[in-house]
């Protein structure tokens, strides 16, 4: 099954590719004027020197669109208008809604797909700047999971490198105990600052903390052993973060930036051998072509230092290394902030000179802005610090708690505290995938938890309210499916075609990377459905039997659609608000 627009194409591209003489785009887009509009005429017509009209006149001629349009007419200097024919919309939506994929084919070739995102800090809160990398990553892991791709999550945390000294020492001098209870309470930015002043104010503890620095990078077994308790003390408490977001993230994605500490020799002596390795500054270096400074000079990327260490450009390449030979992967997408494009473009440009990456395989840096206040500033708090995660979507959902109070006191304490936390989280979730991820965005309550506007209450709220028609039916969704449909007004037109653009949506989405245009389309369905539901009644007395049979079936695919597509992006959709 395939939306309109590309069932026009596949028919068409025959008869342009017989006009050319070798295969040629029919460019069949969405017209304002019609239902579609073939534009592929004007540029053939260039190409060939011949008059635009007499190509589109061919095209009409050919006859291949009889069951597909009830008109097809020429307009302008060779466009084809097309309004397609409404047994055939009904035709293609009645198996849209008999499928439980409805109309979404899986990918063509399955592919390893590795997504590196969220990456918080051992012993840090994560904060609101963690957001981005983990919805948009976490929607990014579902879509390609539901296309049949094999999907590797990767949760690239900071466990490793010199603060952990210092980290160690504390959790000594306090105690397991006191350190556990302190992080269970979501207090790691605590443990952190206090390590931090000790490391700045006790010259003993400097020294102990650097001791225990050397012991960590030697293996030392009982440094080792009390790493690995901070480590899993402060996977606590991302777990409980991410119940809060509904995200997909387990213990089992973990995989930190000390996993890559062995591999780094390796990777080091595959790039000597490869002769890409130079000395600059004391420092060894990769001179990636392409890459330059301010001054117009090679930019080097730093493997080794001048002290001999190995450096954060090291341990990516290693990662890209590890992905590549032991997990096997076709893609790798890294959900990163767009301030590390730069640093991103140059690792891959290494990997690809170093053979680890090959035409076979691909890297993706996916940027993403930041969340900015009232100020256009950087989200903080009223303190001035980063505002945490943890206190912003418990904010969310008390915010929507008093909003579902007020619009439905029926709902009984358990209920309201469920739809609270579906619409709180589904909020702060949307209004993130609903930017264009490469944008800056600025945080506001009242406009991400209104029940109208492009929302994740107002899509939520339209879910519902089409599933509030089977309840007072007394309908089973299951019964309707599949059954025959009329589209008789213009409202029910347009909402077959809204729904049946879905797969292609979905491919450009994912093919981009970009979550906000599946937004923008579940938007733009809500508000079809919207104008649906305002003129064309259903369990209205006088309404014939045939019309609420059709308008029950074309109320169960637009809301399965809804909940599917929400799905996608991790955000809820409640059948009652």
């Amino acid at each position: 099954m395939a939306d309109p627009l590309s069932t026009v194409a596949d028919l068409l591209a025959p008869v342009f590719a017989d006009i050319a003489g070798a295969p040629a785009d029919p460019v069949v887009r969405p017209s304002d004027r019609a239902d579609a509009q073939v534009n592929g005429a004007l540029p053939l017509a260039k190409q060939l020197d011949v008059n635009p009209r007499e190509i589109a006149q061919r095209v009409v001629d050919s006859g291949v669109l009889a069951d597909v349009c009830s008109e097809v007419e020429i307009a302008g200097p060779g466009f084809v208008n097309l309004t397609f024919d409404d047994a055939f919309l009904a035709r293609q939506l009645a198996a849209v809604a008999a499928d439980e994929r409805l109309g979404v084919a899986p990918a063509p070739t399955a592919k390893r797909v590795v997504v590196d995102y969220s990456a918080p800090n051992v012993a840090k809160e994560m904060h609101v700047g963690h957001l981005r990398s983990t919805v948009i990553g976490d929607a990014l892991v579902r879509m390609h999971e539901f296309l049949g791709h094999t999907v590797l999550r990767e949760n690239h945390i900071g466990d490793w490198g010199r603060p952990f000294g210092m980290l160690i020492e504390h959790l000594l001098d306090i105690g397991e105990d006191v350190a556990a209870e302190g992080m269970q309470q979501g207090d790691l930015d605590g443990f952190y600052k206090a390590a931090n002043a000790k490391f700045n104010d006790d010259e003993a503890f400097q020294a102990r903390a650097r001791d225990r620095v050397v012991k960590l990078q030697s293996y030392d077994p009982e440094t080792i052993e009390l790493w690995q308790r901070l480590v899993a003390m402060s996977n606590d408490y991302f777990n409980r973060v991410y119940g809060k977001l509904d995200v997909l993230l387990t213990d089992d994605d973990l995989m930190g930036e000390s996993e890559y500490q062995s591999l780094m020799p390796t990777v080091y002596d595959e790039l000597v051998a490869a002769d890409l390795v130079t000395e600059s500054d004391g420092a060894e270096v990769v001179f990636p072509p392409g890459f330059t400074n301010r001054d117009n000079e090679p930019l080097p990327l730093i493997v080794k230092s001048s002290a001999g260490a190995f450096m954060y450009a090291t341990s990516d390449l290693a990662c890209v290394y590890d992905r590549v030979q032991r997990l096997g992967a076709d893609l790798m997408l890294y959900v990163v902030g767009a301030p590390q494009a730069q640093h991103f473009q140059m690792v891959f440009a290494v990997a690809r000179m170093a053979g680890w990456l090959t035409d076979e395989v691909e890297a993706v840096h996916v940027p993403f802005g930041s969340i900015l206040g009232d100020d256009r500033k950087m989200l903080r708090s009223r303190s001035g610090d980063a505002v945490k995660l943890v206190e912003l979507l418990d904010e969310a959902v008390d915010r929507a708690a008093a909003a579902v109070a007020e619009k439905n006191p029926d709902l009984d304490g358990d209920a309201q505290a469920a739809v609270a936390r579906t619409i709180g989280i589904g909020a702060v979730k949307y209004a993130d995938l609903s930017t264009d991820r490469i944008k800056d965005y600025v945080f506001d309550w009242d406009r991400m938890l209104a029940f109208d506007g492009n929302t994740a209450p107002y899509l939520q709220y339209a879910h519902a309210r089409l599933c509030s028609i089977f309840r007072r039916a007394g309908v089973d969704r299951n019964e309707v499916r599949g059954g025959a449909m009329a589209l008789d007004t213009a409202q029910e037109r347009q909402l077959a075609q809204r729904l049946l653009a879905y797969p292609s949506v979905l491919d450009d989405t994912v093919a981009t990377y970009s979550p906000h245009k599946l937004c923008t389309y579940l938007f733009d369905l809500a508000q079809d459905i919207t104008g649906f539901y305002e003129h064309c009644p259903v369990l209205r007395d006088d309404v014939d039997d045939d019309t609420r049979a059709s308008r029950l079936v074309l109320c169960d695919v637009s809301a399965s659609t809804l909940e599917h597509a929400l799905g996608l992006l991790g955000i809820a959709a409640p059948s009652e608000m």
